[in-house]
């Protein structure tokens, strides 16, 4: 999410009588997105909860066009639209909900609080200096007799995006990326973040204070090897390194790498052998030593309701679900299932959320399934509705600190085991299950997640088309107001912009992630988001422009990435731009067996960048929930090797190669594509409900979702070949046929998707 810090002017906000379901005819500058966004917070004040919500879904929605306000306030009343999108019962329904992410730290403050005067994120101004911040937590590690303190950047349920009151990491360090963990010492302070985050984390570290480690780069050490190296190195002097973490915040798997590398460490330096004593201890035993220091500017951990996931869109029913968990559990032996991911609890129990987490529709809670009973751990505000309620008459709710104490009273049961997924639970569930009682293996949700059934791919379809709809409007704006106009566009606008046309689509509830809108040098820091401050650009005709965003609906969830020029690109510039979308297309056109792991794909996407000595550091693609979250396992596409997880049928996975010239450009092209049979016949059902059995060897290839075209005029036509471009006129002949009939005839957004969608002229 990305929002202008801009001062809102008062001659913007003059007249605070009209209200979006007014008939009085709205002033002309009322529609600016300034004047909307100013009246946010004072509508918090004045209206209870789901007129709020309804009154953020108009006004954001009329910034970008009147008919879609008349949408969001007719869902006060009983309607229908072509997707099936229900509005009922005198107030905005989760099907209907609109939000944007301007808009979603608004809706949040408003949801987890008591409608206070602001956002509890800023309740007291954080004032502490970033020195002032090491100071105070070294005293208390020295306090303690703590060696080493490790500030990762996750929430209780390992979460990539975490509510603010999670983002420790961020507070100490200043550097506010999804991935990258603090480590300090007395005398030290180190970050370790990936490729993605070097640009923006050298942006963002007060250099005189903090070192960036650049993880994955040849010879830097991982922070446990680091921290082994460490112990072995003043062990004889000073005895065992005591290193503090809270065991929340880290996978269970953490304690365990950290005593192999000790162990490792105290061999090969020390020359010491197992039954030795360790040359290394991890601390637990403490609170989180960040909270005391944030103190009462910590945001308070949000409590937003649980909405019902209908059936139409998840496809199968949490009866069904907990039938096919609990015969992996008989398999297993396994008693008690634990699930401490939140896109884990949603999926089961198809449940959804709004503001807990900034752009992934979930909700804070744990869940566990045993043989007769299935419990929801979670804060009691967020399923006090009737609807959510009966939606889950057939699980226990209990209060969500309750679920160490109910792991381990479980453990203390002869013959019970527990099965959890080391690697996405935290240490202090995990610390509470004796060894004889654990079943450490991916969880059994994993997989059901990860290959979607019907109902949820043809969510996800829907989803990509009407986002196609809404970026051909975004895109014929901002070419008109560039070329025609001959004006410049701030990275901020186009991202409330960007927003706004998808807000007017139906079942728009917010982005899928930060929305990423890099101009000209911008577009190389991976990861960048746009502030009103001194690094944002505005684009104009002479530099390129890559926006990476997407969008929730209420029935699924995109992702996608263009790169623009509006003017007259350089050779440099066309040259790569071809050779990433030679990289697309080479990964999307792969014919391969059922199986195989995602890296043995990523060579197709760099193989013509690699010709001219070129390459980028991130994976090639990710996985993509339906309707959950943007970022999602257990597959990818990765030149590490790691992730041996196979690719399967109906998986959904991005492709998007890029390049990124530091200081110059950043060039990405992204599309989702879903996973399906080459021989449709593997994906037909037997007569048992299970797909087919063959002993043919089933290959997959891939479908595409994103529905959205790519710039013609960029491609170097001499590095293309034949395949390559008929590629590019039959998905363009898909997109328009596709989008088209969602959008006005002759309207600019129609004139630019028919220019754009028009066979590539190979003269």
């Amino acid at each position: 999410m990305s929002q202008s810090n801009r001062v809102i002017k008062k001659n913007e906000i003059s007249n605070d009588s009209w209200s979006p379901n007014s008939s009085e005819q709205q002033p002309q500058h009322k529609k600016t997105p300034s004047y909307m966004l100013s009246v946010m917070p004072r509508l918090a004040k004045q209206q209870n909860y789901r007129y709020r919500q309804a009154a953020a879904t108009a006004l954001f929605a009329l910034v970008s066009s009147p008919s879609a306000a008349s949408f969001s306030s007719t869902a006060f009343s009983s309607s229908k639209n072509s997707w099936g999108i229900v509005a009922r019962g005198g107030s905005l329904t989760p099907t209907t909900t609109t939000t944007a992410t301007a808009t979603t730290r608004f809706m949040t403050a408003t949801t987890t609080s008591t409608d206070k005067e602001s956002s509890t994120s800023n309740t007291v101004a954080d004032t502490m200096t970033p020195a002032a911040k090491l100071e105070a937590l070294r005293a208390k590690m020295k306090e303690l007799n703590l060696d080493v303190f490790i500030v990762p950047s996750d929430d209780p349920h390992l979460s990539e995006y975490v509510p603010e009151a999670y983002m420790r990491r961020k507070f100490l360090t200043g550097f506010g990326g999804s991935a990258g963990t603090g480590v300090v010492t007395q005398d030290k302070a180190l970050l370790w973040t990936d490729s993605r985050y070097w640009n923006e984390a050298s942006l963002s570290l007060d250099s005189s204070l903090w070192t960036l480690i650049k993880q994955g780069q040849p010879k830097v050490k991982t922070i446990v090897n680091y921290l082994g190296e460490m112990a072995a190195n003043r062990f004889k002097e000073n005895g065992p390194l005591k290193v503090g973490i809270d065991p929340f915040v880290h996978p269970a798997s953490f304690a365990k790498e950290l005593n192999e590398a000790f162990s490792e460490a105290a061999k090969k330096e020390l020359d010491r052998s197992d039954d030795d004593a360790p040359i290394g201890e991890l601390d637990t035993s403490h609170p989180n030593l960040i909270d005391p220091i944030w103190g009462e500017a910590r945001p308070e951990v949000p409590y937003n309701a649980f909405r019902p996931h209908p059936i139409e869109y998840a496809g199968v029913s949490v009866s069904e679900k907990l039938e096919k968990v609990r015969k992996e559990m008989e398999s297993k032996k396994a008693t008690l299932a634990v699930f401490g991911a939140l896109d884990d609890v949603a999926y089961l129990l198809n449940v959804r959320a709004m503001g807990d987490v900034d752009t992934c529709p979930v909700g804070i809670a744990y869940a566990t399934v045993s043989n007769d009973d299935v419990t929801l751990y979670c804060d009691p505000r967020k399923v006090e509705s009737s609807e959510v309620q009966e939606h889950l008459k057939e699980v226990t709710i209990k209060p969500y600190d309750d679920i160490v104490k109910d792991v381990k009273a479980h453990c203390e049961k002869p013959d019970n085991k527990v099965w959890i997924d080391s690697s996405r639970s935290n240490l202090a569930i995990s610390s509470v299950i004796p060894e004889k009682a654990l079943v450490d293996s991916q969880n059994a949700i994993t997989p059901m997640k990860g290959c979607k059934n019907e109902a949820e791919l043809e969510g996800m379809r829907k989803a990509h088309i009407v986002d196609g709809a809404a970026m051909a409007k975004f895109v014929a704006w901002l070419e008109d107001t560039i070329v025609e106009k001959g004006k410049s566009v701030s990275e901020v606008e186009i991202d409330k912009v960007l927003t706004g046309c998808r807000a007017e689509q139906p079942g728009f509830l917010e982005c899928s992630f930060p929305t990423i809108a890099g101009v000209g040098p911008n577009a190389a820091i991976i990861h960048y988001r746009a502030k009103d401050d001194e690094v944002m650009r505005y684009l104009d005709a002479t530099q390129p422009i890559l926006i990476d965003s997407g969008g929730q609906y209420t029935y699924g969830t995109t992702d996608v990435t263009r790169t623009w020029h509006f003017g007259e690109a350089t050779d440099e510039f066309k040259e790569t731009y071809t050779r990433v979308l030679k990289g697309h297309i080479g990964v999307d056109s792969m014919v391969f067996p059922e199986g195989i792991p995602g890296f043995v794909l990523d060579v197709f996407a760099r193989k013509s960048l690699w010709e001219v000595g070129k390459d980028y550091g991130h994976g090639t693609g990710h996985g993509v929930g339906a309707a959950l979250n943007v970022h999602e396992g257990p597959h990818g596409i990765s030149p590490r090797f790691a992730n041996k997880e196979g690719l399967k049928n109906r998986m959904i996975v991005s492709n998007e190669p890029g390049y990124y010239e530091d200081g110059k450009f950043g060039i990405r092209i992204e599309n989702l594509l879903e996973m399906m049979y080459v021989n449709p016949e593997h994906d037909k059902p037997s007569e048992s409900g299970e797909e087919a059995s063959s002993t043919d060897k089933k290959f997959l290839k891939f479908g595409r979702l994103t529905m959205i075209p790519i710039q013609k005029n960029l491609i170097k036509l001499d590095l293309m070949t034949n395949y390559e471009l008929d590629w590019l006129d039959t998905y363009h002949a898909e997109v328009f046929a596709k989008v088209s009939p969602l959008l006005e005839a002759d309207s600019p957004a129609m004139n630019w998707l028919r220019k754009s969608c028009e066979k590539i002229d190979r003269n």
